[in-house]
């Protein structure tokens, strides 16, 4: 059978699933069960480099896995923002998986069967969000993805574990049935259809007052994207192990919530529309609050990775603000943020995480004087943290800058200030971390030096490297991308 883009559409389910079939499969044979992981890594992402290419030769394959009564279906239709978030997800899942075989060994972890499965059935929800070809569609995987993701949050099984599940699935699922639902079902209602549609399906359809109200459902419904006040199930799911931490973060779900939030602006209302509509402004107000407001609690935070779950809050919000403020420019912006943001933030998690498995250590206050030991965890912490506050030559530069291009309409101006002001907190709470790790003075002096599985210090160093990569290979990233904000990207 010859590969085809509709083919390789369906590859994107079949493949992680065909890997979770393989875990089980092999559970009593370790080496193999990981091996079989990495295998279905390798084989999704060499699939989606194919469907990126497809993308940017201009094909936009669609294929139809089901009818659904009322006329709606379960469809894919790939175009170049679900392309690249395909491809993030996938490259960041082969790192990950990588770097899960180190931290799970290391901490001889319980349960790794079922936590291989989760993430292979988690990884194929985030394909299906990737290349919804329609509202209902992304739904249906935006929910998968949830209840594939509560067994990695509860993981470790203790009290702490099952509380921080709970609120994790019970913000998330309230969120979605509550808020995100209705509003599917009310734009399939107004227009008839919740088709992706270039230029906004609801445009012209609907009154800007009813889409205001609209546009505030799937805001607030979309929790996964951890706009204030739905925010607070992702410092609570940090009691899961650092690889779910990462994945969270950076590989699917709250990459999901913003992409989501990105869909909905493009395809759903149109980036005209989303300007007319009242609400559009005072919720980028509350982005905007969220940005600052996150990153001073983030400054509050002693536990490292409580830390790093506010910092995320806040840079979630900049793609949630460039979506709101709607110009071509800004939300260019937050796409491009997607991506520099995840290539950042799963660098300072998994050396979170490489920290833990050497020491045991989990706040920043304990970090003094390790960077000695630990040179490479270190430095690639320096170097994701550098990416995230924004500084050049690293990825997340680039992001910021268009953010800020992007509003530089006298409404949106002061917008400018409050990316501003972040960075200048994640200068704050991030680099005295790696700082104080190399020029500090350790409270003791174990008589072995600490050291970290090599399978939880290279992937960060490939993850760091890769926020370098990045910044110089901006060019091709954007020409694939600007269709998307200048005509809708699927012709």
């Amino acid at each position: 059978m010859n590969w085809t883009p509709e083919l390789g559409l369906i590859l994107l389910l079949a493949i992680p699933l065909g890997g979770s079939v393989g875990v089980i499969a092999l559970s009593r044979w370790p080496n193999l069960r990981e091996a079989a992981t990495l295998i279905a890594g390798a084989l999704l992402l060499a699939n989606v480099t194919a469907l990126v290419l497809a993308v940017d030769g201009g094909a936009r394959p669609s294929t139809t896995l089901m009818q659904v009564a009322g006329g709606m279906a379960l469809n894919f239709t790939l175009e170049p923002l679900g392309a690249v978030f395909a491809a993030l997800a996938s490259a960041l899942w082969l790192i990950n998986s990588l770097y899960s075989i180190g931290y799970m060994r290391g901490n001889k972890a319980k349960d790794q069967t079922r936590f291989y499965l989760s993430f292979t059935v988690a990884i194929a929800a985030a394909m299906g969000v990737a290349a919804s070809g329609n509202m209902f569609t992304l739904f249906v995987f935006y929910e998968a993805l949830t209840l594939s993701t509560y067994p990695l949050v509860a993981h470790n099984g203790d009290e702490k574990a099952r509380r921080g599940a709970r609120i994790y699935l019970s913000i998330l699922m309230g969120t979605s049935i509550g808020l995100f639902l209705p509003a599917v079902i009310a734009t399939q209602v107004m227009a008839g259809s919740t088709d992706f549609l270039p230029g906004g399906l609801l445009a012209g359809n609907i009154t800007p007052v009813m889409g205001s109200i609209l546009l505030v459902l799937y805001v607030f419904g979309i929790g996964k994207a951890a706009i204030m006040p739905v925010q607070n199930w992702l410092p609570n799911a940090m009691v899961a192990p650092t690889p779910v931490s990462a994945f969270l973060h950076a590989v699917a779900v709250v990459k999901a919530g913003v992409f989501t939030m990105l869909k909905m602006s493009v395809y759903i209302f149109g980036l005209d529309f989303m300007r007319t509509l009242p609400a559009s402004h005072w919720l980028a107000w509350i982005a905007a609050i969220s940005i600052v407001l996150a990153s001073l609690i983030a400054l509050s935070k002693d536990n490292l990775k409580e830390r790093l779950a506010y910092s995320t809050i806040s840079q979630l919000s900049y793609i949630t603000l460039g979506a709101m403020i709607a110009t071509p420019l800004a939300a260019l912006g937050a796409a491009l943020h997607i991506i520099m943001h995840a290539w950042g933030k799963i660098t300072l998690f998994m050396c979170a995480g490489a920290i833990y498995t050497a020491r045991h250590i989990t706040n920043v206050s304990q970090l003094k004087g390790l960077g000695k030991s630990m040179p490479w965890v270190f430095g690639a912490f320096m170097v994701g943290s550098f990416s995230i506050i924004g500084l050049p030559p690293l990825a997340g530069a680039w992001s910021k800058l268009l953010l800020m291009m992007g509003s530089t309409d006298p409404i949106n101006r002061v917008f400018i200030g409050a990316l501003i002001i972040s960075s200048l907190l994640n200068v704050a709470y991030l680099l005295p971390i790696p700082v104080n790790a190399f020029f500090g003075k350790a409270p003791d002096k174990p008589a072995k030096p600490p050291t970290a599985p090599r399978l939880t210090v290279i992937p960060p160093l490939i993850t760091a490297a890769g926020t370098i990569v990045l910044f110089f290979t901006i060019g091709p990233i954007l020409d694939f991308l600007r269709p998307v904000f200048e005509s809708g990207g699927m012709p």
